[in-house]
């Protein structure tokens, strides 16, 4: 019996041991479990969220910025310039043309017909007053040299029978008729000789030279002012008759405006105001002119005045003919302005892109800032813009292609969301 209770007791001692162990060594693995999964668990919303401020820090500075490379830049039409002040106000429009003073342009004609034999000149050649533009040729013009040196050679003749008789007329030994007669011969035949040396000089041929022997078979056709050829109506061997148009030249370096001003303006417009003015075929570029004088005569069609302006800052592109806009200076001031094309509109916020010169960008590409402004005043194509404090004055501006830099953008925040 007490075997059996001492077994009993050994036993039961053995099996809540046992049992002992087991659960501690459960509880140890769910223990170390737990503070697995724990650290699994805060190692990932540690990992995540770095992850999404990553993300959060990454798209804060990319936000409102595109970057391109130069070829991209090309592809899609990009033009740049340097932020300008401009002169801005809501003065008096007017439009008018680029004229020239008859003065200033020329039609030039042969005083005798010819054949044209040389041709020196084409249409955009510059030319100095008196240039040769072209030959001409014509047996008229050798007889008329051929004239000119018989005459001369009877007028010497001439003068010495008219000295001598009117010598001998002096003394009373020669009567007055054939003194009266060598008279009248020789002051015509001097006319006539007269009259030839003009027309020699008129067709550029020297009459000296002729009188010396010297026969010219053509004649030079020559411009009377400097500037530009405009046109060239000759071929070499055309019969061009006398004053037909063989040319014509314009001295475009003193072109003017001449603005049509409406009824309603004219009290406003004074000798010596200042004009503002563009071209069509480059409206970004503004030119100044001052008012040369105000027009006395209504015209009908339509009912305007004509107003007459001297270019200041003259450019050779400016042709006599083209279509310009302008504005009369009446009270204006100065401000920061872009071409209408440059300015963005998103609702009711406007925006500009500025180039980041930023040094570390790699050689090939390019970064733009879009730039929130605020607009003022719209002026011959251009807006007042009002930027923030840390645009600098020096910025370049996208003037060409910004919706397209837009565009860009937002396909590329597109992307990236993706």
């Amino acid at each position: 019996m007490k075997n059996i209770l001492l077994v009993s007791t050994v036993l039961f001692t053995l099996m809540f041991m046992s049992c002992n162990d087991s659960q501690k060594s459960e509880l140890g693995h769910n223990e170390a479990e737990g503070v697995s999964k724990t650290n699994e668990a805060g190692e990932d919303a540690h990992g995540e969220e770095g992850h999404n401020e990553g993300e959060e820090e990454g798209h804060s500075e990319e936000e409102g910025v595109v970057e391109l490379t130069k070829q991209q830049a090309e592809t899609i039409g990009l033009e740049m310039k340097p932020l300008e002040e401009r002169n801005l106000g809501n003065n008096i429009k007017v439009t008018g043309t680029l004229e020239l003073f008859p003065q200033d342009k020329a039609n030039i004609s042969p005083f005798v017909g010819g054949n044209v034999s040389s041709i020196k000149v084409i249409p955009g050649d510059n030319v100095k007053k008196g240039q040769v533009l072209a030959y001409i040729e014509h047996p008229d013009i050798i007889a008329m040299q051929q004239d000119y040196q018989e005459k001369n050679d009877e007028l010497v003749f001439l003068k010495q029978d008219f000295e001598r008789k009117q010598t001998l007329y002096d003394k009373g030994v020669s009567s007055g008729k054939e003194f009266q007669m060598a008279q009248s011969k020789f002051r015509s035949t001097t006319s006539s000789v007269n009259g030839l040396r003009s027309q020699l000089r008129l067709l550029g041929i020297n009459p000296d030279k002729v009188a010396e022997g010297q026969i010219y078979s053509a004649v030079p056709i020559t411009t009377p002012i400097s500037g530009y050829v405009d046109e060239v109506m000759i071929s070499l061997g055309d019969y061009v008759a006398q004053q037909s148009k063989m040319f014509s030249i314009s001295d475009n370096s003193k072109i003017y405006v001449n603005f049509k001003v409406y009824e309603k303006d004219i009290k406003q417009i004074k000798k010596g105001q200042q004009i503002y003015f563009s071209t069509a075929s480059r409206p970004d570029e503004l030119l100044k002119a001052t008012v040369r004088s105000v027009g006395k005569t209504f015209n009908t069609d339509p009912k305007a005045l004509e107003v007459l302006a001297d270019i200041e800052n003259k450019d050779k592109n400016l042709l006599p003919g083209m279509y310009v806009q302008g504005r009369i200076v009446q009270g204006e001031k100065k401000g920061f302005a872009v071409p209408e094309a440059a300015i963005i509109k998103e609702g009711e916020q406007s925006f500009i892109f500025i180039l980041d010169e930023d040094e570390e960008m790699e050689a090939n590409k390019m970064k733009f800032k879009m730039i929130p402004v605020t607009v003022g005043i719209t002026d011959l194509g251009f807006v007042e813009v009002n930027l923030p404090a840390e645009v600098s004055k020096d910025a370049k501006v996208v003037i060409n292609g910004a919706y397209n830099l837009s565009s860009e953008m937002v396909k590329g925040e597109l992307e990236h969301g993706h």
